[in-house]
Formats: C-alpha cells, sequence, structure tokens
C-alpha cells in the first residue's frame, strides 16, 4: 500500500505566499494567508493578507485625511509599526520588489498623499500593523513539520483584488489537486 504523502515538502522564496494548514492550532496564524517578503538563511518576514484589523486605518494614522482604507494584522510582531505593499512602483520611491508586481515599503507620506489625492486607488496599496517573522531556520522547520503550504508565485490580482475572507480557500483551490480538499474542511473538525 502507498503511503499517502500529506504535501510534498516545498520552500518557499521571496514573493511567494505560505497558506497555514487546515487545522494549524496558532490563533494568530488560523487558516492566514502570508506574503513572503524575504526568507533567506538569516531568516524569514512576512504580512498576513486576510487578517483585517478592528482598527481602522484613519483611527491609527491620523494623517491619512480623507483616506478610509482597510488595515490588516501583518502579524503579532511589533504590532506598534504600519507597513504597506503596493502595485506601484513608478509613484512610491524607494520601495523593494518583492516579486512581479508587488513591491513593500517606499515613501510613506507620498503614498498618503497619493491616496488622498486620489493619483492611486485604494485596491492598489495594502496597510499592515505589525509583521510575521521567523528566525534564521524556524519557518523551514515549520514547512517541515507540514504547518504551512507554499504557493509559487502569486499574481498582483490575488494579493490586492480577492476578498480577504475568501482568500485562504481560494488560494488552496488556485492550486488545485489535494489541497481543493483541504480548502473545504470546516474551522471545527468535531463538525465534518
Amino acid at each position: 500500500m502507498e503511503h499517502f504523502d500529506y504535501f510534498k515538502t516545498e520552500h518557499p522564496n521571496k514573493g511567494d505566499l505560505i497558506i497555514s494548514e487546515p487545522f494549524l492550532p496558532d490563533p494568530n496564524f488560523e487558516r492566514s494567508v502570508i506574503l513572503m517578503c524575504e526568507h533567506d538563511e538569516n531568516g524569514s518576514f512576512g504580512f498576513v493578507l486576510n487578517q483585517l484589523s478592528s482598527l481602522r486605518f484613519e483611527e491609527v494614522i491620523t494623517e491619512a485625511g480623507e483616506f478610509t482604507g482597510d488595515l490588516f494584522v501583518g502579524g503579532p510582531v511589533q504590532q506598534d509599526t504600519v507597513h504597506m505593499i503596493h502595485r506601484c512602483p513608478e509613484l512610491i520611491e524607494n520601495s523593494q520588489q518583492v516579486s512581479d508586481g508587488i513591491w513593500w515599503g517606499g515613501d510613506f507620506e507620498k503614498i498618503l498623499f497619493l491616496l488622498s489625492t486620489s493619483q492611486i486607488k485604494t485596491a492598489d496599496v495594502k496597510f499592515f500593523m505589525g509583521y510575521s517573522g521567523w528566525s534564521e531556520g524556524q519557518l523551514n522547520d515549520e514547512i517541515e513539520a507540514k504547518s504551512w503550504i507554499v504557493y509559487r508565485e502569486p499574481s498582483s490580482e490575488q494579493v490586492f483584488d480577492l476578498d480577504p475572507n475568501a482568500l485562504w480557500r481560494k488560494i488552496l483551490n488556485d492550486k488545485g489537486g489535494k489541497f481543493k480538499i483541504f480548502s473545504n474542511y470546516p474551522t471545527d473538525p468535531r463538525l465534518n
């Protein structure tokens, strides 16, 4: 009888997504989809794309003016900091490319100005309180323990345009195969 391989172990690259396995017991990452902004021998960090904050952006950044966009919880590390990803590198200086069509950071004052003057759309930027971080080798160990599923090279549309509430399920469906089945697992396995 052939052994069922739960899923093949893959390690992420910068720009990939990691998706929490259906029953990950950590409440910080339950049904999370994380954009990896760095993953190398020194450690890893990224932002949870599908965990909306209970705070509004304008409550945290009072200089936001008329901008009333969403604010996401990027992860449990340094939740007193605000970070951003966007798809407007030609308008925002000092940004770092994460992958094709996805950029991180840049001139924060400039992005607030561009948003307040409608030079960029709300859909082209995401703001995060805090981030998700792993020390050297920690994320690889968690992946080996089958806590995360790697999704290679997401499109900017997947990162920016999909409904955050449906993102975990949609990305697993897009990955296909047995991951499509995982996407339909109930949050509480006792309900199955």
